[in-house]
């Protein structure tokens, strides 16, 4: 089975590295294609794979296709490839905004169309995907794209109007952690903690309650609560993130991404 990949960028890469790496494919069973010559080049080099000539001749020889493209771009890459386009094949799109029908009209092709929207934590085994797919995708394709999808983190099937959502709280989510851990990172150097030391401690804080969440099966809210001592330093610190706006803050983020996603 022969899979191609449009689009030679961070997410492809997190892409192919959890597939390579959790056998799903062989290195030589991988096609790979973008713009950029030397972006496709060294993405060929990275993970030991072949360049393709065109992104027409990738289509044509692969039997997945993983469009890992710009969101403005699609269009134009669909109007290249869609004539070389069979019957059977499996597209997956990861372009927030692009839905099922949009990707359809624009294929006019009997090709099985499953929408997926992975995210970054995916370059460490770590990334969860949502995806959902189209009427013309078989039962088998079904457990295909879970297997894909599932090589580089967890996969989960989900509703498409859901989909703009699920970009707002795991596609782009990894930005705000990130900003928290070096904001907190900062707080500890201004209070005397060497640097790397201090991003070690927030991002380790970080992963350790995020396993407590997934394997405790606990609400986040008890959990929070069990660190909180009465009178304590821990409740202190949260009443001052809910006198600034934390929770806010995040809610008003997500829902500006989740619009965002929504006009694309």
């Amino acid at each position: 089975m022969k899979t191609g990949i449009i689009g030679c960028g961070n997410m492809a890469r997190a892409i192919v590295a959890g597939m390579l790496k959790k056998g799903f494919c062989k290195p030589g069973e991988v096609l790979a294609a973008d713009a950029a010559p030397q972006a496709a080049q060294a993405f060929a080099r990275d993970f030991g794979v072949r360049r393709a000539e065109s992104n027409r001749a990738l289509c044509a020889e692969s039997d997945v296709l993983l469009l890992a493209v710009k969101p403005q771009v699609y269009e134009a890459v669909i109007e290249e490839i869609r004539e070389a386009c069979h019957e059977g094949q499996l597209i997956i799109s990861i372009a927030p905004g692009k839905s099922l029908a949009w990707l359809a009209e624009k294929f006019q092709a009997p090709v099985g169309l499953v929408r997926a929207m992975p995210n970054t934590p995916a370059m460490v085994g770590e990334g969860l995907t949502a995806w959902c797919c189209g009427e013309n995708v078989t039962e088998g394709q079904q457990k295909l794209a879970q297997k894909l999808l599932s090589s580089f983190g967890r996969a989960e099937a989900v509703p498409e109007h859901l989909m703009d959502a699920v970009v707002a709280v795991s596609g782009s989510s990894p930005a705000y952690a990130f900003i928290m851990v070096e904001a907190m990172a900062d707080a500890a150097v201004a209070q005397g903690v060497p640097r790397q030391q201090a991003i070690a401690f927030a991002a380790q804080a970080l992963l350790g309650s995020a396993k407590m969440v997934l394997e405790t099966g606990r609400h986040p809210a008890e959990l929070k609560d069990m660190v909180c001592s009465p009178g304590g330093t821990t409740i202190e610190a949260v009443r001052m993130l809910e006198k600034t706006g934390f929770r806010s803050s995040l809610m008003e983020a997500m829902d500006a991404c989740w619009k965002k996603s929504r006009g694309m």
